[in-house]
Parts: C-alpha cells; structure tokens; sequence
C-alpha cells in the first residue's frame, strides 16, 4: 500500500519494455491507475532534437507581438499556429491563464479524409528551420506515444496493438508553451486547475517547478518533480471514459514560482495525443462491473468530444 502522505509518482523507463514488456505495462499502469500520472525516462526522443526545439521555441515567442499574432486565427479553436497572452481558461476557472502558445498539428496528404476537419499548419516565417525540427518532433513523440499505448494496451488486458487504428492519422497536436514572466502580485495562476482532453498527454519541460497533481486520496497538491530529460506522461478524459474512470483523469495545475522566480520565462511543450476524428469512443467492456457500471452507455466521436470541450474552454465560441 503507497503511502498517501508522502506518495510521489513513479519514474519508470520505457528502456524496460523491450526487456518485459508486462512487466513494464504493469507498472505504468499501475501508475495511471493510481495517480493518472507517470514519469518515463529513457524514452527515445532524441536529446539533440529536443534542444533544437527548445531552442526554436524560445526564439518563437521573442518575436514581436505583431509578428505572433500574425499566425493567429480567431474563431479557429487555436488548432493551429499560435494563441496569444491570456486566451485560454481553465473549464470553470475565473481568471485567465498566463501563457501564450503555439500549435503544430499532423500533417496530412492532399486531399486526405479528414482533411475538412484537421486544419493545416500554420508555419512561421523565423525562425529558419522551425517546421523542419517540429515535423520531426511530432514523429518522435507519434513514436513514443505508440509505445505507450501498447503497455496501457496491455495492462487492460487488449492486445499490444489495439490502439493502433485508433491514432493512425490522429487529430495529435504539439503544444510549445511559453509563461512569460509575471509581476510579484500577479492574479491567477500560469495554468489553471483542469484536465487533458485526449487520449494520453507527453510532456517535456516540467523540470521546472509548477506542476502539481491532485491526490484524489487526500485531496491534496502533489508537485510533480521528473529527473532531467524525463517525460511526464497523464491520462486524459478520452481514456478515462474509454476505461470507465479504470484510469482516471486527474486534475492538475502550474502554479506561479516563488517571488525570485517570477522574472523568469518558463517553456514547456506537451504532445496530446488524440486518435483520429471518426475513433468511437465507446466503454471497454471489461471495465464495466458491479461495482463500477458504465458511466457512458451512449458512445461519442473523438471529434464531437473535442468540440464539446473546445468550447468549455473558450477555444472556440458556441
């Protein structure tokens, strides 16, 4: 039995799936199955490709406002390119969240099937080569995804490649995320209490204090602290209502550092992972008991799904 006091979320390595891949599943699943939450290292995202981001996306985010907000388009539900400065709310939430951000969708052939409902990207003009670090970033984390999927895959007892026509051509996007730095007595948070909407969320760039989790134990922040380099991975609500809240999706936030921390920028960039538009989301039915019956008897779209949320949010307007 974890200890609810002093409980932290596990750091596993997905180096360990080629070696026991059940016994890796069991483990990160046990994880999400316990706090919605894990950390995994090892996990294959090249480090000179992920300082090549860095590097690009702080350069993004130094260009003039007018510039940024030249990639941005209103009424878009900021699917692609970017989102300026105190856009985005948290569902429920009073204040506006203190960031601003960039999105980098699939990209998908001409003429594709679900090309009327996954926009293009939106690529900037500086700087120099940022669409060719981001395509290949999205690859890798497509990849890392993948893997990840195959060992929740297995810990619900499906096979390792069940979620595999899921997201083949899923709605995924890359999120570069940048906190500007914010007065002493500032209002709000960075990011507001709430929960991803999608399938898994990848995260690169919370080894900088201000993630926490809610215990659902006891009801208490818990600050996510990952090891350098390591990838903070969470369910979001698509899985939870695939698994019948088997793997919950569990509230988090970025609070503001301390006051000698606050002149300070903070970058990060999660992947949500999304399956494709047409994806049924539907209740596993092995995750439907006495105990816990089915929460949702009437499956959904993942697209009519993301719209109902985008608009909880304020992304996109009913």
């Amino acid at each position: 039995m974890l200890d609810t006091q002093s409980a932290q979320v596990p750091t596993l390595s997905l180096a360990d799936q080629d070696r026991d891949p059940d016994g890796f599943a069991a483990a990160f699943g046990s994880s999400f199955e316990r706090f919605g939450f894990a950390i995994v290292a090892d996990h294959g995202v090249p480090q000179d490709l992920i300082d090549r981001a860095w590097a690009d996306t702080q350069a993004l985010f130094a260009l003039p406002e007018d510039e940024k907000r030249g990639y941005h388009a209103p009424g878009g539900g900021g699917a692609r390119g970017y989102t300026p400065f105190k856009t985005e709310i948290a569902k429920g939430a009073s204040a506006v969240d203190l960031k601003e951000f960039w999105h980098v969708g699939r990209e998908l052939a001409a003429g594709h099937r679900f090309a009327d409902v996954m926009a293009p990207n939106v690529w900037p003009q500086r700087p120099v080569g940022f669409r060719d670090t981001f395509i290949e970033l999205f690859a890798a984390f497509d990849r890392a995804g993948d893997r990840l999927l195959s060992a929740i895959a297995r810990h619900l007892g499906l096979a390792p490649d069940w979620f595999d026509p899921a997201v083949k051509d899923g709605n995924s996007v890359l999120r570069l995320l940048h906190y500007p730095p914010i007065p002493v007595d500032a209002e709000g948070v960075r990011a507001g209490a709430h929960e991803d909407i999608n399938l898994i969320t990848l995260l690169l760039g919370a080894e900088e204090a201000g993630l926490e989790l809610l215990d659902r134990t006891n009801d208490r922040w818990l600050a996510i602290k990952p090891p350098e380099g390591a990838m903070v991975v969470n369910v979001g609500d698509m899985l939870q209502r695939l698994t019948n809240h088997v793997l919950p999706s569990t509230t988090h936030r970025v609070v503001n550092p301390p006051p000698e921390r606050r002149g300070h920028s903070r970058y990060s960039m999660p992947f949500f992972l999304h399956p494709a538009p047409d994806f049924l989301i539907e209740t596993l039915p092995q995750t439907i008991t006495a105990e816990n019956p089915n929460r949702y008897p009437t499956p959904i779209t993942a697209h009519d799904y993301l719209h109902e949320r985008l608009v909880e949010i304020g992304l996109i307007k009913a």
